[in-house]
């Protein structure tokens, strides 16, 4: 994606809709898939809650079967404007978010999986998502791009 475009304030970033496109590689079976859709960051439900809500819903195609799939995360705000805490709807923490540079690494593990994500923003308008999921269960690539648009 060439060089990094650093983020001083990552919920003013990314409020607002988001086009996505997603790969899934199964690196042990070769098996590839794709998510196409729209990822909408808004504000909370309900009076008080700070941060942004992210909703993406699209259609997920895996070995030639389309399906609807959507998923809901929160982002919460960080100790400074450029970085967010991300947490899965039912608020269980997912990973920390920092793009003061531009660029983040993030964990999670999960059961005995560990999946590391690494965020790069390349303007204002375009950012990216690699995560790496390995374990016993899951040997995994999924690479999202995001374009600012409707």
């Amino acid at each position: 994606m060439g060089e990094f475009w650093p983020v001083p304030d990552v919920l003013s970033y990314l409020a607002g809709s988001w086009r996505v496109r997603r790969t899934v590689r199964d690196l042990a079976s070769g098996a590839e898939g794709h998510f196409t859709g729209m990822t909408v960051f808004g504000p909370p439900e309900g009076a008080g809650h700070a941060g942004l809500l992210h909703h993406e819903s699209g259609t997920f195609t895996w070995q030639g079967v389309a399906r609807p799939a959507e998923r809901t995360l929160r982002f919460l705000p960080g100790a400074v404007p450029a970085a967010a805490f991300v947490r899965f709807s039912d608020g269980r923490p997912f990973h920390d978010l920092d793009l003061t540079t531009g660029r983040h690494i993030a964990d999670h593990p999960c059961s005995a999986d560990l999946y590391r994500g690494e965020f790069s923003v390349s303007s204002e308008d375009r950012w990216r998502t690699v995560w790496r999921v390995g374990g016993p269960a899951k040997d995994l690539v999924l690479t999202t791009d995001y374009a600012r648009g409707d």
